[in-house]
């Protein structure tokens, strides 16, 4: 059985797709539910898809594709266009309901829509951090008070710590960090890198967790910390 909001937003996709071939925006549905906030949208459509009647399709914007309807087990035919760079993000990494959670109750939880800032080393050094290239969904007792992004780990220096390469690193912005933080930091505003930070004095060191790798220590003109890890997600 379905609750009255997936019901609701189900036939309203379906509705939307035989007009035009084209899923409604985000927003199109937060507004044609009466919801106040796009998570509550986010939330419907993973328990839509969970119970087999949509299905999001692979790299692909705003592509979803209605299976069924409540009073009938035929799919309905597969629309034959989509508009793309619609809705961002890439939903099929988590799920953010706890399991006592109700999908129309979308007061009960709001999901935080995080940026990914493209890639961060956590071995050989590559460039400094990207701009935004798309976002993800998070549960906020993952996340905690500030503002936050997301980067996509490559490399092995810190696999003792429990990050491996193709890791997301869920990263709070702050300046600052205590002796022991993971962090990221820029070295000389240019090399973006994610290592265990260790004040020496007047020193920073930006210490790796995987023995094949040095600790390399820099004058505190040199480093500058965007931020903290706070959380990570990993895809298998």
């Amino acid at each position: 059985m379905l609750t009255k909001k997936q019901s609701e937003l189900l036939r309203f996709i379906n509705e939307r797709l035989k007009e035009t071939g084209v899923p409604p925006s985000f927003d199109e549905m937060k507004d044609a539910l009466d919801l106040r906030s796009k998570s509550g949208i986010h939330r419907l459509i993973m328990a839509l898809e969970e119970r087999g009647f949509i299905r999001r399709l692979p790299n692909r914007a705003r592509a979803l594709e209605v299976l069924r309807l409540p009073d009938s087990t035929a799919p309905t035919p597969r629309p034959q266009k989509f508009s793309p760079s619609v809705i961002e993000g890439d939903l099929g990494r988590i799920r953010a309901l706890p399991q006592n959670a109700h999908d129309d109750d979308e007061g009960d939880m709001q999901s935080a829509m995080i940026p990914v800032m493209g890639r961060i080393a956590a071995g050989v050094p590559i460039s400094a951090i990207q701009s935004r290239t798309h976002t993800i969904p998070m549960p906020p007792e993952f996340l905690g008070l500030g503002d936050h992004f997301a980067l996509e780990v490559r490399g092995d220096s810190m696999i003792e710590a429990g990050i491996f390469d193709n890791d997301m690193v869920i990263i709070r912005k702050q300046d600052t960090a205590e002796t022991g933080d993971i962090v990221v930091a820029l070295i000389d505003d240019e090399e973006a890198t994610l290592k265990r930070l260790r004040k020496r004095g007047a020193s920073l060191a930006l210490e790796a967790a995987n023995p094949a790798y040095e600790t390399r220590i820099f004058g505190p003109d040199r480093v500058r910390i965007q931020g903290k890890l706070v959380s990570l997600l990993r895809k298998y």
